[in-house]
């Protein structure tokens, strides 16, 4: 399949990989929104400020045991559940107190959105709340279906196969007829061979890219059906191949 970083793709690919998607499931950070509106660093020094608070070491020592702990253990959280026991949703509630007036609504991509056939549904290894918060400020509150959070999952993040299988079971979706939108490739490793279509969310050429280095990395090859680094325009070719009525 024929990769499109600009975002475009042809009605004859759409109608080949999206005609029996009847679910549509979408990660929310740096997928839903742009990853230069800095939503993201805000997070992740709350997580320093969090790891310095539980372990008193200074922040550039913080900020290294975060990066062991996503490595080994796939989020932070889920490092400092495994090796020390500490209580999520206090981590949760204060790693998610941000200001989200950086992000601006997208109209564009609501529009798109509301247009696609079948259930839209979030799945992110941050938390409901966030997710709920976040949709309200990029003005796209009520429509999704649900948001799938890292507790929803039992706690085991994205790219953990254990979190694909509770979120396919919780909702009950069949993943052959299902499309994941995530902005991290190894996160579409299992979606794809679940026989999800998988779509890839990149920064737009020049554009600013907050995320560590970590989350960029290139994807695994046969991982991706497209890429896009315009969801929203990406959206508006997959509707007009469906013929979707305009919103």
């Amino acid at each position: 399949m024929t990769l499109r970083p600009t975002g475009i793709v042809s009605e004859q690919e759409s109608a080949e990989k999206f005609a029996r998607v009847n679910a549509w499931v979408f990660d929310l950070d740096n997928t839903l929104y742009p990853p230069d509106c800095g939503l993201w660093p805000a997070i992740e020094e709350r997580i320093t400020h969090f790891v310095i608070a539980h372990s008193g070491l200074d922040g550039a020592s913080a900020r290294a045991l975060q990066r062991y702990y996503y490595h080994q253990h796939g989020t932070t959280l889920r490092g400092l559940i495994d090796e020390d026991a500490i209580e999520p949703h206090a981590f949760l509630d204060f790693v998610h107190d941000i200001d989200r007036s950086s992000l601006e609504p997208n109209p564009a991509l609501g529009t798109e959105i509301a247009r696609l056939p079948g259930r839209k549904l979030i799945f992110t290894n941050g938390s409901r709340r966030h997710a709920l918060d976040t949709l309200e400020q990029l003005g796209l509150t009520g429509l999704f279906e649900d948001a799938f959070d890292i507790v929803a999952a039992g706690l085991t993040p994205k790219p953990h196969s254990a979190a694909y299988d509770a979120f396919l079971a919780a909702h009950g979706v069949d993943p052959a007829c299902a499309a994941m939108f995530e902005d991290i490739a190894k996160n579409l490793v299992v979606p794809k061979s679940l026989g999800m279509t998988t779509v890839l969310v990149t920064a737009r050429p020049g554009q600013a890219d907050h995320r560590p280095d970590h989350d960029r990395a290139a994807a695994r090859a046969g991982t991706l059906d497209f890429v896009t680094d315009n969801l929203a325009e990406f959206l508006n070719k997959v509707n007009e191949s469906f013929g979707a009525p305009s919103a």
